[in-house]
């Protein structure tokens, strides 16, 4: 990039927001997904709505390829950056600017840190339910950019489902808005429903406007435990279809039950080929009763059970759930985590896949995840440098798309497509949605600058 450039940009956002030394681009150049690095030219890192529309303004009326990059935790490689493009970073518009405990809403800048707005939330005794595993350092644009989900999706939903609106810059620096502060909405075409999940390639968030909740009054953790992961799997097709919705019900295989209890120590069952982790929330009453109906359902298919006795025994389990990609993470120098999602009642065909995909290219596979809405993550351990089976690696993640595929599934549940799973798009959506996606962009970037 030339010098008068980079100075309007150090002019527009101050010299300690532009970053240009090698090392700084090399850490901007990659995400969480298992992708080759590819260097931005420049990475700029607003503080403010003017700065940032600013930036965009200069990057469109230089031709300049702009990724958008919160934390970076991705698993999709949605922010690898374009070669010799911009990255904007918007960690550092991170403020909390509305939070409304009458309307039950809040406005936020799109550097926010999850946690930390939940967090703030639950001061207020509300709950921000999105739970994404990253959500100790992801953002909450990130997060609405790949419409993130985690533990509580099966009973609370996703990000999509507590954007009320936003406002955001086109390709252009112009600002748009949609949505409101009301409940209700239907001014306008719900662009804000259209851009959570965008990943970054319609426009660059500036403020986002989030549904916020009561929080449940009472909780109750349960384990079971199971000899065989088929019971397991079918023990959650029939807590749903007894029509008991869990906030969270989790599954982990005997591979990944091992690695989490070496990494955390957390007395997790060693030798039981399946645990589930079982949640209820809400009214004490219902609560009680949601909880003696799954015991009884886990008993019946042979689980045994144990309930957690105090808040410290709950936060110990479910910190050995939320501790399972780290825990996978040691066993191995790569780690491909995918997220193929069913339907419910698909979990146990799923589950048998992934065992007999394992088996057929001889590869390390620990499955784990959001089993209560079909949203497993079997995640391959491997080293990407012995391209033999690098090469067994790659067939296998194509035949768990395909089988996901074929149960009627979807391509990523949570994660996002990015760049890793684009060429996998028309198995699932089929040539006329990918024509119709392409005219949509094309009709808001025309240079097709944007991600």
């Amino acid at each position: 990039m030339d010098s008068k450039t980079v100075k309007k940009f150090r002019e527009i956002a101050g010299e300690k927001n532009v970053f240009t030394n090698k090392t700084d681009l090399y850490t901007h150049s990659y995400d969480a997904a298992v992708l080759d690095s590819v260097m931005p030219s420049i990475v700029v890192r607003p503080e403010n709505s003017e700065d940032l529309s600013k930036i965009i303004k200069l990057c469109s009326d230089n031709s300049l390829s702009m990724t958008v990059r919160g934390a970076g935790t991705n698993l999709a490689g949605a922010t690898v950056p374009v070669k010799d493009g911009v990255v904007i970073l918007t960690t550092a518009m991170n403020r909390i600017l509305e939070l409304n405990t009458e309307d039950l809403y809040a406005i936020v800048e799109p550097g926010v840190i999850t946690q930390q707005f939940a967090e703030e939330a639950f001061k207020k005794d509300l709950l921000y339910p999105p739970d994404p595993g990253s959500q100790a350092v992801s953002t909450i644009g990130g997060n609405v950019a790949q419409n993130a989900g985690g533990l509580r999706g099966l009973k609370y939903g996703v990000t999509k489902d507590y954007v009320m609106g936003m406002s955001f810059f086109d390709a252009k620096g112009n600002l748009v808005k949609s949505g409101s502060k009301t409940l209700k909405c239907v001014t306008g075409y719900n662009i804000h429903g259209l851009m959570s999940g965008s990943e970054g390639t319609l426009g660059i968030f500036n403020t986002i406007t989030l549904k916020l909740i009561p929080k449940p009054l009472h909780k109750k953790s349960i384990l079971a435990v199971f000899k065989s992961v088929g019971k397991a799997s079918e023990t959650v097709a029939a807590i749903i279809a007894n029509r008991i919705v869990p906030a969270t019900l989790e599954f982990m295989d005997n591979f990944t039950i091992r690695a989490v209890e070496d990494f955390s120590k957390a007395g997790l069952p060693v030798e039981s080929e399946a645990i589930l982790l079982i949640e209820v929330d809400g009214h004490p009453a219902e609560v009680e009763d949601d909880a003696q109906k799954v015991e009884k359902l886990c008993k019946k298919m042979g689980a045994s059970v144990q309930i957690a006795r105090s808040d410290e025994e709950r936060d110990k389990i479910w910190a050995a759930r939320r501790a399972a990609l780290s825990a996978l993470a040691k066993v191995k120098p790569t780690l491909i985590l995918e997220d193929a999602t069913v339907p419910r009642s698909k979990l146990p065909d799923m589950v048998e896949a992934l065992t007999s995909i394992a088996k057929k290219y001889d590869l390390l596979i620990g499955t784990f995840g959001h089993a209560g809405d079909g949203n497993l993550h079997p995640t391959i351990l491997t080293d990407k440098r012995d391209k033999k089976e690098w090469e067994k690696v790659e067939k296998a993640v194509e035949e768990i798309f395909d089988k996901a595929l074929d149960l009627g599934g979807t391509l990523s549940g949570e994660h996002g497509i990015g760049i890793a799973k684009s060429a996998f798009l028309r198995k699932e959506l089929g040539k006329s949605t990918l024509d119709f996606m392409d005219k949509i962009k094309v009709s808001v970037d025309p240079d097709n600058l944007l991600n």
